[in-house]
């Protein structure tokens, strides 16, 4: 079974706010196994416009990175980045 990324471009506008997403989110990670294969480093614009902040996030599965992102835990914690960023947010299965 291919693995499964979360791929975010974020911009956050409240760095506060942004926070309490990140606590909120925790458990919806730590129940669908996420592993933080980039948050937020450095990036080399290269082409298009990029954001402030980019993150990838690794699951066992396609499934289990879109589950996670419909969880109710998740969920919670959506409303809450919505507040507080702007920004994209794909799930690309491995090869």
């Amino acid at each position: 079974m291919a693995k499964g990324y979360w791929i975010a471009r974020i911009d956050v506008k409240d760095p506060e706010r942004y926070k309490d997403y990140v606590a909120a989110a925790k458990p919806a990670f730590d129940r669908y196994g996420a592993l933080f294969l980039a948050r937020g480093g450095p990036a080399t614009e290269l082409e298009g416009t990029a954001r402030a902040r980019n993150v990838v996030i690794e699951f066992a599965s396609a499934q289990d990175a879109i589950d996670c992102f419909h969880s109710p835990e998740y969920q919670i914690a959506a409303k809450i980045r919505q507040e507080a960023a702007d920004g994209e947010l794909v799930v690309v299965e491995g090869a």
